[in-house]
């Protein structure tokens, strides 16, 4: 039955089961070869799913891989050590993702006997896991009909349906979800829900889009008016802040002091070197901040040296610029918490601790030095 959220193109069951057929032709010859493909094992399909909210499929290909190697089964996770499990994550950022998988990884094997729940609001209810992601489980692993809605299905969908309006905000998601059920074959859904995906990952493009060799133009509200660019309506560009943080590597008999992040931190849990804002213009106001913040930090009393690196680098709506700065200690002693632990690292040690992105180029860059 159609809905106030399909295109007239799409109005009938007829003309519903057209679209699908030429989609689901296009996916057998176009389908991109990826590792979670290949398999129908719920846990593997959770996973990848996990890695690529906000990770590309080129990033999360290797990174997958790893991850399964070092935890094949849910039971292998649910029993790992939360450090063993962020090093593994560590590249992949958004670190919460991390932490939530491991959470729902004790939940399933405590609760679920190790089985990832077969039904959508039972996936749901497991920490880290949103409407899209029970979906595309329940889809995938067991071709529950379960619609999806991502990046890339949601913008083939305002475009199918001729949709003009923001769809981020809660009108708009209320229409590409019903439009998604809308569609949504009775059997067969994994299959049609990855094909809708590859389709606007590949074809439907958010820029460079391609009409010409596109499936399903025919049953596009969009192409007919000639509104390819115009949809879906952009939400409003959120401004970019600059920042100006220093960290700095002090030595001590071979060894460097990191600490761990605290909760609530950036890269919670993970090892970083001392890490604060940057204030002072000018080397004597640097010094200034270096020594008082590391003691701060640390306890470390500390004689701060040249100027090792510079790295630019972005976090959500942040672009900052990182000063790494050498330094030795003189004194002090070592102020370690439970909630933010400190310590003495032997170079040999730090490729075994999960380290924050700057922090793993820091460390590989003083390794090679050594």
């Amino acid at each position: 039955m159609a809905t106030d959220c399909t295109a007239e193109t799409l109005a009938s069951p007829k003309e519903r089961q057209s679209f699908r057929r030429r989609l689901l032709a296009w996916f057998a010859k176009h389908k991109r070869d990826m590792p979670w493909r290949r398999t129908r094992d719920p846990y593997q399909i959770w996973l990848s799913e996990i890695m690529l909210q906000q990770t590309t499929v080129a990033m999360a290909g290797p990174k997958f891989t790893a991850f399964v190697a070092a935890f094949p089964t849910v039971h292998d996770l649910a029993a790992a050590d939360e450090q063993q499990v962020l090093r593994m994550w560590e590249g992949l950022g958004y670190y919460r993702r991390a932490r939530g998988l491991h959470a729902a990884a004790k939940v399933i094997v405590g609760e679920h006997d190790g089985q990832l729940p077969r039904d959508v609001k039972t996936l749901m209810a497991l920490p880290g896991v949103g409407r899209y992601t029970a979906g595309a489980v329940a889809s995938f692993a067991y071709d529950v009909s379960a619609p999806i809605v991502e990046t890339n299905t949601q913008r083939v969908l305002a475009r199918l349906t001729g949709y003009r309006h923001e769809v981020v905000g809660g009108a708009g998601q209320r229409h590409i979800w019903n439009a998604a059920e809308s569609l949504l074959p009775i059997t067969g859904a994994g299959e049609y829900n990855l094909a809708l995906m590859e389709l606007g990952a590949l074809v439907c493009k958010p820029s460079d889009i391609r009409c010409d060799v596109c499936p399903v133009t025919a049953h596009c509200a969009a192409f007919a008016g000639g509104l390819q660019n115009e949809i879906p309506k952009l939400a409003a560009k959120v401004k970019v802040t600059a920042v100006r943080e220093g960290t700095v590597v002090v030595r001590k008999s071979g060894r460097v002091l990191l600490r761990q992040r605290a909760k609530g931190e950036r890269w919670e849990g993970m090892w970083d070197f001392p890490r604060f804002a940057l204030d002072g213009e000018g080397p004597l106001f640097v010094r200034r901040e270096l020594v008082d913040n590391v003691r701060e930090q640390t306890g470390v009393d500390i004689e701060p040296g040249p100027l090792l690196t510079t790295i630019k680098h972005g976090v959500t709506r942040y672009r900052i610029t990182l000063e790494c700065y050498e330094a030795r200690a003189t004194g002090g002693r070592l102020k370690s918490t439970e909630e933010s632990p400190v310590r003495w690292t032997p170079l040999a040690e730090l490729g075994d601790l999960p380290l924050s992105v700057t922090a793993r180029k820091i460390a590989t860059l003083i390794s090679k030095q050594a």
